[in-house]
């Protein structure tokens, strides 16, 4: 089962429409604005948390964050290398 994960920022019903027809369930927490609340699965909720945290760390290589290189698969080299310098050492 493959699920969508993502925060208040990406809760529109044509996202989450979207993500069920390509066989994905969208685990998306619901805006405070909205007139039904949404049922999601919390745990897996919270567990996006982790995903950010790579991204927040990846972030930090001032090449990634900037996406010098204009190829992509350069750029894919430098994230490939910095992904093994944050994770590995």
């Amino acid at each position: 089962m493959r699920y969508l994960l993502g925060d208040k920022g990406y809760d529109a019903d044509r996202l989450r429409r979207l993500a069920r027809d390509v066989g994905a369930i969208p685990v998306i927490l619901g805006r405070r604005n909205r007139k039904r609340a949404i049922r999601y699965d919390k745990q897996r909720y919270a567990g996006r948390h982790l995903i950010e945290n790579a991204f927040c760390r990846l972030k930090d290589f001032r090449r990634v964050a900037t996406r010098y290189d204009k190829l992509a698969a350069n750029f894919l080299s430098g994230v490939a290398l910095a992904t093994a310098l944050a994770f590995w050492l």
